[in-house]
């Protein structure tokens, strides 16, 4: 009799071990000023295990030491942060059946370039917090004493379209004025490829638009009273109209996206009057003529997320590899 209770016991374990292993994992990244290791996204990950037991979270960093970390949010050069951390997810076993993400703020539009360039190991749902998918056209005030932000937002004015500051300003590097379109597209470093916004159509990298459509789900987070974010449509790949384009009428098929604009504010191009999705040439509109994209409004601030992520993260994270 004891035997058959020990193999049973066994065999118990080994299903639970197989199902817990089954769990689809979780990659996320941190925004501007955070680190990998911050208090706050170490509270995140303890909720995101508690919902989802056994799931295995990897917090992406830039440098281990959580100081360095958070300047690399603010300096650095995000193209070559994004081979690093494609090379750092390749790294992790628990990866290479791939994985669910998940990005705050501007990690949002930095797992969309990895997504869109590397995507291996791949990415199954993907969700953005209040991201800056189309940039912003004014950079975000900082805290009084935030000095590292003050120095870099002061330098990033100085000459966001100057080669230096595109190789060395994380904010510059989405920084998309509508008024310098020309300038953004051909003296951008980052944003602009990502979004296949280039002077010269051949140049557009179609691999792209194959990648970011093989998603299951984008997931566009918006938060409704964001005043970090200019335009806070950003979220939802909206931008704002240039000046010289804006009429009185509204174009034709303008109510196709939500937006929540108030008469008084700028223009918003909604994603499906965006050239790069009517063209689609990042895959958006394969991706959502699929049924491949959830556009989420969020009362608060920027990044103010409260309850919000947990019907989202109970849905799109956790599910099994074996559904893949």
């Amino acid at each position: 009799m004891f035997p058959s209770i020990v193999l049973f016991a066994g065999l118990v374990n080994l299903v639970s071990s197989a199902a817990v292993n089954d769990i689809r994992p979780l990659v996320i990244w941190h925004g501007l000023g955070d680190t990998y290791a911050s208090p706050g996204m170490d509270h995140f990950q303890s909720e995101v295990k508690e919902m989802h037991p056994g799931i295995f979270v990897h917090s992406i960093f830039i440098d281990e030491d959580p100081n360095a970390d958070q300047r690399a949010s603010f300096y650095g050069n995000v193209n070559q942060q994004i081979v690093q951390v494609a090379q750092q997810l390749a790294d992790i076993p628990e990866l290479s059946r791939g994985f669910d993400a998940i990005g705050f703020s501007q990690g949002g539009q930095f797992l969309r370039g990895y997504v869109e360039r590397n995507n291996s190991p791949p990415v199954h749902n993907l969700i953005t917090f209040g991201s800056q998918h189309m940039g912003v056209s004014d950079l975000p005030a900082c805290n009084p004493w935030d000095l590292l932000c003050q120095v870099a937002r002061r330098a990033a004015n100085r000459g966001v379209y100057s080669e230096w500051a595109q190789e060395n300003l994380v904010q510059a590097q989405y920084f998309r004025d509508p008024q310098r379109l020309s300038q953004y597209m051909s003296s951008g470093s980052f944003l602009p490829d990502i979004n296949n916004e280039v002077l010269l159509p051949s140049s557009r990298n179609s691999s792209y638009a194959d990648n970011l459509a093989s998603l299951n789900m984008l997931v566009l987070v918006l938060f409704l009273q964001d005043k970090t974010v200019v335009p806070k449509e950003s979220a939802w790949f909206g931008s704002e109209q240039p000046l010289k384009d804006i009429t009185m009428d509204q174009p034709s098929g303008f109510d196709q996206t939500p937006m929540l604009s108030t008469p008084n504010v700028k223009d918003i191009i909604p994603m499906r009057l965006q050239t790069l999705y009517k063209e689609d040439w990042i895959g958006l509109r394969q991706l959502d003529e699929c049924g491949g994209i959830q556009f989420v409004a969020c009362q608060g601030e920027h990044m103010q997320i409260g309850d919000c992520w947990k019907d989202l993260v109970a849905e799109w994270v956790g599910g099994s590899l074996s559904a893949n």
